[in-house]
């Protein structure tokens, strides 16, 4: 039982890593000019954005079949920082110190879930 409720919790992790990099797509594809309004939808970048993120979400059901829901959710707010980092790195944005203060709460949450 514990090596599927390891194997949960990764699962989990990766599936909010691959939901994240889902919205860095469809943000990227916001950039792009299209001919009509159809075509804003209905292009690679967000079928492929949203295929990615379909997975994400199954693999997010059958990882809560083994972990408590409140392990789920302190586990889903690492999704904050994988979307910090990568508008910081992608979209060149600015890492305020709100931004990383608000961060830094968010790992210790972590961290206190974990030790409790």
């Amino acid at each position: 039982m514990h090596n599927s409720f390891l194997i949960c919790v990764i699962v989990l992790l990766m599936s909010v890593f691959m939901a994240s990099i889902s919205q860095v797509i469809l943000k990227k594809s916001t950039f792009k000019h299209y001919d009509s309004v159809i075509r804003e939808y209905i292009n690679l970048p967000v079928i492929l954005a949203y295929s990615i993120f379909l997975i994400a979400t199954t693999m997010t059901v059958f990882a809560y079949s083994a972990i408590p829901l409140s392990l789920g959710i302190a586990l889903d707010t690492t999704s904050y920082l994988y979307i910090t980092f990568f508008g910081v790195v992608i979209f060149k944005e600015k890492l305020t110190k709100q931004k990383v203060f608000s961060l830094a709460l968010i790992i210790l949450g972590i961290l206190i879930y974990a030790l409790v």
